[in-house]
């Protein structure tokens, strides 16, 4: 996208569709107007509003203010190649070329963990299950350290780093698949397990990794990514990202209704006529791949998978249509959010994007589950 022009300043200036028959709706839903259809496509126009004003507010905030009113002048001026004066240039740079891909990519990154924790339990059928029980986290940080402490991958450049991490999530996910299934089947429960200690072993080749490491330098720079930041973000990583993010939100959609299928149990699924092996399997691959993207690019950030899909079914119900049109909006603005606080509260330094999310989702998950009237997959 071309620049604006620069003025000189003036005295003035200043579903699958496999299932043959439909399933009965989960015991129990949300009641009122969430409930309802128009209800639903309300509180997404709301959310999408708040996400909107909440990424002007963060574009605006940090080591040099700008109002959202400013903020969103830059804005328009970037994308329809309005104009600015020439001292306003070191603002604009500021805003459209620091500032706007980080928030883009962390709205991006909280919808896409959003959504796929909410397919991954359903998958699995455990409560506890995140983007990251399945080890692909774990992986994908373990290519992205390999690259980082021996310089492999260089020919990408500055693509190296995101390039090992992809190769990390799809090494781990052919792993946990290898060790989990059992001729040809996936069971929910070795799934979980063989993640969990697949998981484990990767934290432990990691740590070996950053042990051996011969530049000090280097090795808090991986520790600090491994713990989430999106302090490298820029406009060339968006378009993979955005697009990767975007179809699989897309193809989870359509797996709402074999999602609520497989909630209920694989007898209860293939007595409808949904083989939840194949279903399985393919949620295995998309979880993969949008969980290795987002990790490439933002290092591993915890609890956002695994506490905001449980939040979003206590506000409109367990059926996974409604729930993964309101996740992705919820994530997005949480993960804003998260980032603004991250760089602005203790500035010039920054936080690590999972410490703020361990501190939030912790206390917000134990709270969930004290909740007598609350269920997974609903109230």
């Amino acid at each position: 996208m071309s620049p604006p022009a620069i003025s000189a300043p003036s005295a003035s200036s200043g579903a699958d569709t496999s299932a043959d028959a439909a399933p009965p709706d989960p015991p129990t839903e949300a009641k009122g107007r969430l409930s309802s259809p128009k209800g639903l496509v309300l509180a997404c126009a709301v959310l999408f509003a708040v996400l909107l004003a909440s990424a002007v507010v963060a574009i605006g905030l940090g080591a040099a203010v700008v109002t959202p009113g400013e903020t969103a002048r830059y804005l328009w001026a970037a994308v329809s190649g309005g104009r600015i004066a020439a001292d306003e240039l070191t603002t604009y740079q500021i805003i459209w070329q620091i500032r706007t891909p980080r928030v883009l990519l962390a709205a991006l990154v909280g919808a896409g963990l959003s959504a796929i924790g909410v397919a991954i339990q359903a998958m699995v059928r455990n409560a506890l299950a995140d983007p990251f029980v399945l080890g692909v986290s774990s992986g994908a940080s373990v290519g992205a350290v390999g690259v980082t402490v021996t310089g492999g991958l260089a020919a990408l450049g500055i693509y190296a780093v995101s390039a090992g991490a992809f190769i990390g999530a799809l090494v781990a996910s052919l792993l946990v698949y290898v060790a989990s299934s059992s001729r040809g089947a996936l069971s929910p429960l070795r799934l979980v397990l063989t993640g969990v200690a697949m998981s484990l072993g990767f934290q432990a080749v990691m740590s070996l990794i950053i042990y051996f490491a011969p530049d000090s330098e280097a090795t808090s720079m991986v520790l600090y990514w491994t713990m989430g930041s999106f302090g490298a973000a820029n406009w060339g990583a968006l378009p993979v990202v955005s697009a990767v993010v975007v179809l699989g939100l897309a193809v989870l959609y359509r797996y709402g209704r074999a999602l609520d299928v497989l909630a209920l149990g694989d007898e209860t699924a293939a007595s409808l006529g949904v083989d939840p092996d194949r279903h399985r399997k393919a949620l295995l691959v998309l979880a993969s791949l949008v969980t290795g993207v987002m990790v490439a690019v933002s290092g591993a950030i915890a609890f956002v998978g695994l506490v905001m899909p449980h939040l979003v079914r206590m506000v409109v119900g367990a059926t996974h249509a409604r729930v993964l049109a309101v996740a992705p909006l919820a994530g997005a603005i949480f993960m804003v959010w998260v980032d603004l606080v991250s760089r602005t509260l203790v500035a010039p330094r920054e936080l690590p994007l999972g410490v703020i999310t361990a501190l939030v989702g912790v206390p917000v998950f134990i709270v969930l589950m004290r909740r007598k009237s609350y269920l997974f997959g609903g109230r």
